[in-house]
């Protein structure tokens, strides 16, 4: 009696191993179908996300990044070619920031110098930053022209004289045209320009 009761308990703790080894890979098989659908899931919704995005072609793609790229840069490309030739000029010898720089391009000598905002063919009036001026004349066609350059101080629009006729605020000429007796004339001042970029620099006098 004792043996075969013995030998039922030692069939029955052999059929628990082995239900309990048949059980394990089932448990594990369900574990990895259960990961397999949730990641089946994710990467279904992520597609559905980039979906629109994702059935352009490659070529196309590369298209739509390099027009993304060109656009972003477009502003510096579009400075860098929008520079006109012109003739610039920067002021020297400012005593102060007051007032402002008047700037007159004369083609002829009627008016020059002194009747500059009648007679001037191009007229520029700029601030003065930290002594510092200068003025940039675009889209000027080839010819001879004079300069003149004026510091006017109190902002009245002309050169201030004292009773003998000496100026005091600043001025200065193209080519430091000096004249004996009162302002240089056109001609002495005047100067070849051929329509490219043309920098010259004036100094003032006081």
């Amino acid at each position: 009696m004792f043996e075969r009761t013995s030998a039922n308990r030692i069939l029955a703790r052999s059929a628990s191993k082995l239900r309990l080894r048949s059980a394990q890979p089932m448990q594990a098989g369900s574990l990895k179908k259960t990961m397999n659908e949730s990641i089946i899931r994710k990467t279904a919704v992520g597609l559905t996300a980039w979906g629109p995005w994702m059935r352009v072609p490659m070529c196309a793609r590369c298209v739509a990044w390099l027009a993304v790229l060109v656009l972003a840069n477009l502003p510096v490309l579009t400075f860098a070619q929008s520079s006109c030739p012109g003739i610039h000029v920067k002021i020297l010898n400012i005593r102060n920031s007051t007032g402002t720089i008047a700037c007159a391009l004369f083609e002829s000598s009627a008016g020059f110098p002194t009747e500059y905002l009648h007679s001037a063919t191009n007229i520029m009036v700029i601030k003065i930053r930290d002594t510092q001026a200068r003025c940039d004349f675009e889209d000027i066609p080839p010819g001879t022209y004079a300069m003149a350059v004026i510091h006017d101080e109190n902002m009245n629009g002309k050169l201030d004289m004292n009773w003998l006729g000496i100026p005091t605020e600043g001025y200065g000429f193209s080519n430091d045209a000096k004249g004996v007796v009162g302002a240089p004339s056109f001609s002495a001042a005047r100067f070849p320009y051929d329509g490219q970029n043309m920098d010259m620099t004036i100094s003032l006098h006081y």
